[in-house]
């Protein structure tokens, strides 16, 4: 299957083009520090991304509260800190991530051969923003979908949905990339191909799992010879 036969590629973010899972921890951190509650561990991080900034802050206090997940979703001071936990995630956003290997090449391009390219991301829009802008992806974009884009985020398929409408393009000329379950569950529910990366972030589960229509080591795969 090569990359060529697409007219679309989508890809998914955080763990798919760019590790932003060490400024994700540093302001988990600085969040439980703030509350005096201990620290959480990277792992711990990594196994908490994919539905966005702030389930992942309910999944670390639920953590080092010792407190179901629902128990944090209501209480009552969860605003305060989800806001007190954003203003410390934008200010970390962009300071402590990477472009994996081959990102920045492979998205010029598909870019050059005339492909359209997106990303679809359950990361909230202004935090999408700073982290694309940190690492100079924004010209390389058709679109991009965040989690607060649209009245629902992944796995429901709206957001790759609505960038193929507004492109002119067919499921079946479609591809998305991503890193975990969900971003191949949402590309099932949008009937387009789906390729998975090793590396990123999954929730502690091997990605080859959820079945794939291909593993690739990393995403220069997309314009190899």
């Amino acid at each position: 299957m090569n990359a060529r036969r697409f007219d679309a590629v989508l890809f998914d973010l955080d763990g798919t083009l760019v590790e932003t899972s060490p400024e994700i921890a540093d302001a988990t951190n600085d969040l439980l520090r703030d509350l005096g509650l201990p620290p959480v561990t990277q792992p711990q991080v990594d196994a908490w991304i994919g539905h966005g900034t702030r389930e992942l802050l309910v999944q670390a206090l639920a953590h080092v509260r010792q407190l179901p997940r629902d128990a944090v979703r209501a209480d009552g001071a969860m605003p305060t800190i989800a806001a007190q936990f954003d203003r410390h995630y934008h200010r970390r956003c962009g300071t402590h991530s990477r472009l994996y290997p081959r990102v920045m090449q492979t998205l010029q391009q598909l870019r050059g051969q005339g492909t359209r390219v997106g990303i679809v991301t359950n990361k909230e829009g202004r935090h999408t923003e700073r982290v694309l802008a940190a690492h100079g992806l924004p010209a390389l974009l058709d679109a991009v979908i965040s989690g607060d884009s649209l009245p629902t985020k992944k796995p429901d398929p709206a957001g790759i949905l609505q960038c193929l409408r507004q492109w002119g393009v067919a499921p079946a000329r479609a591809l998305f990339v991503g890193d975990s379950r969900i971003d191949i569950a949402t590309a099932r529910n949008a009937g387009v191909a789906v390729w998975a990366l090793p590396y990123g972030y999954n929730m502690g589960e091997p990605v080859a799992d959820s079945q794939p229509d291909r593993m690739i080591d990393d995403i220069g795969a997309l314009v190899a010879a």
